[in-house]
């Protein structure tokens, strides 16, 4: 056989090893990818205060239906260390979930985003320890004025809200949650304390908290502590069951929650979800 008669003949041969498809049974282009979009789960907007004497990031996230229907009207929930890079998208996607199976009552989630947390999440301390971890501590009853007296009403104005309010917080956070408690009781009607810093100042705050207790014997509201195995937390919020068991006033609803098996950093997510199916539970109302 001729060169030129065997090349004929192997691409003969190769017509029925690899047959050519017709245009149409042809794998077709994949489609050209859309451009992204931007992916929103909430609101933000910013709120300059005079109180604080900055402007202050506030981010919130609202419950299904809440824009469908206009008559609808939600409890909040405020959250220190709300900011999108802190503990806002997590807490709300915990609430997204609780409320879609139906063991949670819808909310509305209020993120406080920091400035200086540091600052805001501290009260003032007699430990020379203390106020060396941030150039400025102390500033909680700034902080706490600014939530009180300008974005509960900011709120209040922008959103349909029913009058019930909660805080939620871990770490410093959970610290300036609990001196909330004892210095402005009536300021929410749940408390949610997770790991919280007591140890600041000396453990000044845990050791009045029973001085605290029995001084207001109509103190009505929900109180959740929860903490980590982590000892320098752990040790001393150990010492308040006893406090509570003796002195807790009638119309105080309370609840300490060890989760040994939790670090400072998971503790918050497990024991978020334990608090908002105890204190938010759709039967509870």
């Amino acid at each position: 056989m001729s060169r030129h008669g065997f090349a004929a003949f192997c691409a003969f041969a190769l017509c029925f090893v690899f047959p050519v498809l017709p245009v149409h049974a042809q794998a077709s282009a994949p489609a050209p990818a859309t451009a992204s979009q931007p992916l929103s789960i909430g609101e933000t907007f910013t709120l300059d205060s005079k109180v604080m004497g900055e402007t202050r990031r506030i981010n919130v996230y609202l419950p299904a239906g809440y824009h469908e229907r206009p008559d609808a009207r939600v409890p909040v929930i405020y959250m220190p260390d709300g900011g999108l890079a802190e503990d806002f998208l997590h807490v709300a996607g915990l609430m997204q979930v609780s409320m879609g199976n139906g063991t949670m009552r819808p909310f509305m989630l209020v993120g406080i985003e920091n400035t200086q947390r540091r600052r805001d999440m501290t009260g003032p301390t007699e430990v020379a320890a203390d106020r060396k971890i941030a150039p400025v501590v102390g500033g909680s009853a700034t902080f706490r004025a600014f939530i009180r007296d300008e974005l509960m009403p900011e709120i209040d104005r922008r959103y349909r809200t029913t009058g019930e309010t909660a805080i939620v917080g871990e770490s410093a956070a959970g610290l300036f949650i609990m001196e909330t408690l004892v210095l402005a009781p009536d300021m929410f009607d749940a408390y949610i304390a997770i790991d919280p810093s007591l140890w600041w100042n000396d453990r000044a705050l845990a050791k009045s908290f029973g001085a605290f207790l029995e001084a207001n014997p109509g103190l009505k509201t929900r109180l959740f502590i929860a903490h980590s195995g982590e000892p320098s937390i752990a040790n001393v919020v150990k010492t308040l069951p006893a406090m509570l068991e003796a002195s807790a006033p009638k119309g105080l609803r309370w609840h300490v929650l060890p989760l040994p098996e939790e670090t400072h950093a998971t503790v918050y997510h497990p024991a978020a979800l334990r608090a908002f199916r105890l204190l938010f539970a759709p039967d509870t109302e």
